[in-house]
């Protein structure tokens, strides 16, 4: 590098512009994470979603340390999603009643790519020591925004409400996903959203 003139590096620098790299970066941040929720973490390889990206395997460690830290990174971005759906969603009788409808559809059910992140990759996260720790933090960011953002019956067991029912959703998400039996997962759907609405 020694030997460089400053104005080759001025154009080696300028190559690829900070807006062109950030967008890379989301490109693979989003693929990562619409590939894991799909197939899982050992599922997928660093190369099948460089190429779902439209970019080589080369840049990749540009973006991230290890194929460990995107997926710490795409838990992150996918639990994102889910608080932001929170954020969006009327925080009364009603917006609950539409929130447990449309997470516990057969549309959901059948989306595991667009899907809730803990819904298809909690089972898989307890195995990985280095997805656990951003995993609990948005779990946790998840029960206190449901806790505050929905009326439960009271202040006081806001917390345990919020739990109950969210481990209530993605179970039931979970088993329905599972079974080779549409009428019977349809019918674990709708027994979940009788018992929370």
């Amino acid at each position: 590098m020694n030997n460089v003139k400053s104005e080759d590096l001025e154009v080696y620098v300028m190559r690829y512009p900070a807006a062109e790299t950030a967008e890379k970066h989301e490109r693979i941040l989003n693929e990562a994470a619409r590939l894991f929720r799909e197939r899982g973490f050992s599922g997928v390889s660093v190369s099948e979603i460089m190429k779902a990206t439209g970019l080589t395997h080369g840049p990749f460690y540009n973006h991230f340390d290890s194929k460990e830290a995107l997926m710490a990174d795409s838990v992150l971005r996918g639990m994102q999603t889910t608080l932001d759906g929170l954020d969006a969603t009327e925080g009364s009788a009603r917006g609950w009643a539409e929130y447990v409808k449309k997470y516990l559809s057969v549309a959901h059910r059948d989306a595991c790519g667009a899907g809730c992140t803990m819904a298809a990759l909690a089972a898989e996260v307890r195995q990985e020591p280095h997805v656990r720790g951003p995993f609990t933090a948005r779990l946790k960011a998840v029960v206190e925004k449901m806790a505050l953002h929905f009326p439960w019956s009271s202040k006081k067991t806001a917390r345990g409400d919020a739990i109950r029912a969210l481990s209530s959703m993605v179970g039931a998400m979970v088993l329905a996903r599972a079974v080779d039996d549409d009428a019977f997962a349809e019918e674990i759907l709708k027994e979940a959203r009788k018992g929370l609405v």
